[in-house]
């Protein structure tokens, strides 16, 4: 071990009684840290987050079994947070088809505001066997909420009888697709942002609405 190395790692002062709790949070904050600046999981290593903590690797094992366990747990903190934010935003207005524009608008606002958690959650490599984990944890119960609020449209009669996940599929692709571009492509001369997002929710929503044309036998 280096010099260099031996004094980061000595950095850190023991941790006293009780204090566990935050050098688990310092260990999400620097994993999260090396992700954003290495653009995903697969450059970021058990040595390079215990550096950055100032701790040995095997004080990371004492909370986390594995690198993957800190990918998937740095992914579900955001993913509270994320899910919160919609939530929130739904619940200001009682009609469903509304609440709906109002989720897409707030799903767009969150990526815009926090792009780097953004880019963790949706645009870089969970990586390995954990990213299941990602999708039935904090992330599968934010897409069930999407799932449960086109239900409730459905059932008010806004929306035609179709399948709610396959509509919040598609909803949330075409949200997802706004925000990652305006992230990635923040010199395009974007129109207000705003008024973009109801545009696309709108298409959506018409699709959702109007019955299916089944094409004409002939005779």
């Amino acid at each position: 071990m280096t010099a260099a190395r031996t004094s980061a790692v000595r950095a850190r002062p023991r941790a006293r009684r009780g204090e566990g709790d935050k050098l688990r949070d310092d260990l999400l904050a620097a994993t999260e840290r090396l992700m954003i600046e290495s653009g995903g999981a697969d450059s970021v290593s058990i040595r390079a987050i215990a550096d950055a903590v100032g701790v040995t690797p095997p004080s990371i094992y004492l909370h986390f079994p594995d690198k993957q366990a800190l990918i998937v747990a740095v992914c579900e903190r955001h993913f509270e947070i994320f899910d919160s934010v919609i939530e929130q935003a739904g619940a200001t207005v009682d009609d469903p088809v509304e609440s709906l524009r109002r989720r897409g608008r707030a799903y767009v606002r969150f990526g815009l505001d926090n792009p780097e958690p953004y880019r963790i959650l949706f645009m870089s490599r969970t990586g390995g066997d954990r990213r299941l984990e990602v999708i039935t944890g904090a992330g599968g119960r934010a897409f069930q909420h999407l799932v449960d609020a086109v239900q409730r449209a459905i059932e008010s009669g806004d929306f035609r009888t179709v399948d709610a996940t396959f509509a919040a599929t598609a909803l949330w692709t075409a949200v997802h697709g706004i925000t990652s571009l305006l992230i990635s492509l923040p010199d395009f001369p974007w129109p207000d942002v705003d008024a973009l997002v109801d545009h696309v929710c709108d298409i959506q929503i018409r699709g959702l609405r109007e019955p299916v044309h089944e094409p004409e036998e002939s005779s």
